[in-house]
């Protein structure tokens, strides 16, 4: 198993820096990730840095790594109209992926139609570009969870994501499983949220899971113990 092209090596910490930016595209270059997840602010720097990392080594799979931005991002509930701008701009600058967040006090306000919609047009925004969809399981009861899954269903994405890493847990077991019973292999799920080492990047990807989005990717890939208490 190439475990490495299962994760989105990920900052998004709110003092991450230039140079703490330049330094995670060369990680994933190094170890051959499948994507960097950032905030929207630095997809162009990492676009920029990735393409001059390619260039100088000549390794045509430098620049084959994706670039994830979210959107929304951590609370989601910013409008609707904010949320397509951001990830029109992020495409615009050179990401291929969207992490959106949900707007989790309309899902709680059973506002179905305005979750629903809101998704779809982010997707309908940015074309073939993947889009995965942040629920932020911890703050949801077992039916709001299956009612997200089923709304991100419905309105196209790509995948389901179970949490920003921001929240009050993470990714869990139960959380996969509930979320497989709704997606049927449908559309992807992507683990997120205290996963740091690699025992529980494989319990996840055992369950069916075809992404993991960590700040401790190097940790995973090498069998080594993360720290980060986020990502």
């Amino acid at each position: 198993m190439n475990l490495s092209k299962y994760i989105d090596h990920t900052l998004l910490k709110p003092t991450a820096t230039e140079s703490n930016i330049i330094q995670l595209c060369k990680e994933a270059v190094e170890y051959n990730f499948y994507a960097v997840c950032v905030n929207s602010c630095y997809v162009k720097l990492c676009n920029d840095a990735l393409h001059a990392s390619s260039n100088k080594k000549q390794n045509a799979s430098n620049a084959s790594i994706q670039i994830a931005s979210v959107v929304g991002f951590p609370l989601g509930a910013m409008d609707t109209l904010s949320k397509i701008k951001e990830a029109e701009i992020a495409i615009k600058n050179g990401a291929t992926e969207i992490d959106m967040v949900i707007n989790i006090e309309f899902l709680k306000d059973k506002k179905y139609d305005l979750v629903e919609h809101e998704i779809k047009q982010i997707k309908q925004t940015i074309e073939n570009s993947i889009l995965k969809v942040i629920i932020e399981t911890c703050y949801l009861t077992d039916e709001e969870k299956k009612i997200a899954t089923q709304l991100t269903l419905n309105a196209g994405a790509d995948f389901v994501k179970t949490s920003t890493g921001f929240g009050t847990s993470g990714a869990t077991v139960e959380d996969i499983e509930l979320m497989k019973s709704i997606t049927q292999q449908r559309i992807q799920i992507k683990a997120s949220g205290g996963i740091r080492d690699y025992e529980t990047a494989i319990k996840y990807i055992d369950l069916g899971v075809t992404r993991i989005g960590t700040s401790n990717g190097i940790q995973i890939v090498t069998g080594a113990k993360g720290n980060e208490q986020s990502y």
